[in-house]
């Protein structure tokens, strides 16, 4: 494994043995797939649309399990994949256009529409930086630093246009009413446009605010699994 800037990756110390330090992602997962299990039994947007919109929680979960014994990731990224799985499933039980949350927002503070979706495109950027972060510190040679962030930033953005193109040939290819709710636009032409630069903002502010956070959790892997 490439080591990491400041005793990363390699250098992680045996802090925990393995069994413990799994208590944690088994704690959130069992946690989140009941969460995720409750929210498909009467979905107020129909199961299909509920399904679409839960289905990149389900292959980040498939993720998670089938590589944890080759590569376990810090515990700041497995509760972040949690908090991201609540606003997810959150927006795909109701849509996102029609979440009690966003509407209430929407009526408290005079909005022009249901902004819930925008939470979910901050979100896009906010967690799964921090993934990359953590597979580009330890799988690669990337040194912390302008360059590094720079490229973070440029694959989140990248993910976020990707998204926009899965949505709209989602759209495309399912029945009309639920590829309208699934896409969620709510009548704004840039609709596209803010999601991506939110998950861009979402990604910035992450990589500012945790990236500290993040080294330490990353130290703490046991040093057979780093």
């Amino acid at each position: 494994m490439s080591g990491a800037p400041g005793g990363l990756g390699d250098r992680a110390f045996e802090a925990e043995g393995g069994g413990a330090y799994a208590r944690v992602p088994l704690g959130l997962l069992v946690a989140g797939s009941l969460v995720l299990g409750a929210s498909g039994f009467a979905p107020p947007a129909g199961r299909l649309n509920w399904f679409l919109e839960v289905l990149p929680v389900l292959l980040g979960i498939g993720a998670f399990v089938t590589t944890y014994r080759r590569f376990p990731f810090s515990h700041l990224v497995y509760v972040g994949a949690f908090l991201h799985l609540l606003i997810l499933v959150y927006g795909g039980y109701y849509t996102y256009a029609l979440t009690p949350l966003g509407n209430w927002a929407k009526d408290a503070f005079h909005l022009a529409r249901n902004h819930y979706d925008r939470v979910g495109h901050v979100a896009l950027g906010f967690f799964p930086v921090l993934i990359l972060r953590e597979i580009y510190l330890r799988r690669t040679a990337l040194e912390q630093g302008g360059w590094f962030t720079f490229a973070m930033l440029g694959i989140v953005l990248g993910i976020a246009a990707f998204w926009e193109l899965i949505e709209w040939w989602t759209t495309l290819l399912v029945a009309g009413d639920v590829g309208q709710a699934y896409l969620g636009t709510q009548g704004d032409p840039w609709d596209a446009h803010w999601d991506m630069f939110l998950a861009l903002i979402g990604a910035a502010v992450s990589l500012r605010l945790l990236s500290r956070a993040h080294d330490r959790s990353i130290a703490r892997i046991p040093r057979r699994a780093a």
